[in-house]
């Protein structure tokens, strides 16, 4: 049995000011062991790495683009932070490339020692613009199966939210279930909420036929939601804010 696996859930939103807005819809991600990505391409009819088919994975489609492992990329980051893995585990929740398309508002990745201790996450943001960041946040030791961590907002997401913001992180560690909330606050308190939750299945070619038709083209739906959510708030009389510079890919948050 592989520690790879499908989670089907909700993503839920909420925006609290300047106006009130909010939107729930179905998706699902899959959990990917990144050692085994080749075990996955190899057994699964309507999964493939690095190849068109129903369901696949790129690794250009994360990290910073290039054709570099994904685990090479994250090892080289946790390195910055003082972080070796002794080898242990690395797990990206993501969405998948559906019939070659892909869109992942929010990827994360569960990175985990040697002794099967999870040491830090990685939670790499895209946004339409075609940029993504990375926030990567140690995980202090003994901690429990439900997390808080907290960061400043460095990359321009939301056309309609300001930059002087604070992120606040509560994620369960993946088992039976996975869940993430994202509070986002200024000065004078939460500017939105987010939150996505998701109860696990087996990843199988049964399981992701079924996540087919369950959820169809599940990854145009998810860009398509967000320009239609985009002109709902335009209409509400929010307006763009300047797009800064894109900043380094990276922001390592000290403990």
């Amino acid at each position: 049995m592989t520690a790879s696996a499908l989670y089907s859930g909700t993503v839920l939103h909420r925006r609290f000011k300047p106006r009130v807005h909010k939107l729930r819809y179905r998706v699902f991600w899959t959990l990917l062991d990144l050692d085994e990505l080749p075990e996955l391409d190899g057994t699964l009819r309507l999964f493939s790495l690095e190849r068109f088919n129903l369901f696949g994975f790129y690794n250009a489609d994360h990290g910073d683009g290039s054709a570099v492992p994904l685990r090479a990329q994250a090892e080289k980051h946790l390195a910055a932070a003082g972080i070796d893995l002794d080898g242990g585990a690395i797990r990206l929740l993501c969405m998948p490339r559906i019939l070659g398309f892909v869109f992942n508002p929010i990827s994360v990745y569960y990175c985990y020692h040697r002794d099967g201790e999870l040491t830090a996450l990685i939670y790499e943001v895209h946004n339409t613009f075609g940029q993504r960041h990375n926030y990567l946040i140690p995980v202090d030791a003994g901690s429990g199966d439900a997390l808080e961590q907290r960061c400043l907002k460095a990359f321009y997401v939301s056309p309609f939210m300001d930059m002087e913001i604070s992120y606040t992180f509560r994620i369960q560690k993946p088992a039976a279930r996975v869940a993430l909330t994202i509070q986002g606050a200024d000065a004078e308190g939460p500017v939105i909420v987010a939150s996505l939750a998701g109860r696990r299945r087996a990843l199988t070619d049964g399981t992701l036929l079924s996540a087919f038709f369950v959820y169809p083209l599940l990854t145009l739906t998810v860009v398509a939601g967000i320009h239609w959510e985009a002109l709902k708030l335009w209409i509400k009389g929010m307006r763009l804010r300047p797009r800064p510079p894109a900043p380094a890919p990276i922001t390592i948050v000290r403990q």
